[in-house]
This record gives structure tokens, sequence and C-alpha cells, in this order.
């Protein structure tokens, strides 16, 4: 398979997801994305269409940690599931933005459920 057609994939994968996932006010939709070196999560209010809270790898308190990938996916997920529960969320919907529940993108998640984020 070529790069472009792993990007299409992708890119219907998640377009299925989006059809079902749809992130409110009283639970937001955690939205993930994965480059090849770093790790993006954000809280997506669907209803108004504003960004509740946005985490990667490049924020200075993830950055600053020496470690894999798979280690700063887990970071990522602990602190947006620690500025979450500041927020008062508690409970959110998972998009996994089309890729496959493993490696990083469970890392990230199950260090959010640890966190307190249910879903």
């Amino acid at each position: 398979m070529t790069k472009k057609s792993n990007q299409i994939g992708r890119k219907n994968r998640h377009s299925r997801i989006r059809k079902k996932v749809v992130g409110t006010s009283e639970r937001p939709r955690l939205c993930v994305f994965r480059s090849l070196k770093n790790m993006y999560a954000q809280l997506a209010d669907d209803g108004t269409g504003h960004i509740v809270i946005a985490v990667s790898s490049l924020n200075p308190e993830v950055k600053g940690q020496a470690g894999s990938k798979t280690e700063n996916a887990k970071l990522v997920g602990k602190l947006i599931g620690a500025q979450a529960k500041q927020k008062g969320i508690e409970q959110v919907v998972f998009d996994r933005g089309g890729y496959k529940y493993h490696g990083r993108v469970k890392a990230l998640a199950d260090a959010a459920r640890g966190a307190g984020l249910k879903f």
C-alpha cells in the first residue's frame, strides 16, 4: 500500500466514526491525532463548535520529559484528564480518529481513564 492510500483509508474510517460520535457540552468528544513524532488530544464540543481543552506532546509539561513516543502519549492522556477534571468534565466520548485502538492511541486512552475520565 502506498502512503496516499493509507491516508485515504484513515480519512474514510474517521468519517465513518464521526457519523456516530458527537460531543456535547456535558460530554465532549476526545479527539486524538497521531503524527509520526507527536500526539495531540483535544476535547471538542460539537454543539457550539468550540475546543474546550487541547493538549499535545509539544506542551512544556510533556516535552521536558524524555522517553518513548508511547510514554509521551501516556503523559498527554494524564494531562488532558487532569485538565478536564479541573473544568468539571468527567465523561467524554472517544474519537480515535481513524487509527487502530492500539499502541499510542490505546496508551493515551488508558492514561486518560486513569486520570478520571469515563468513556
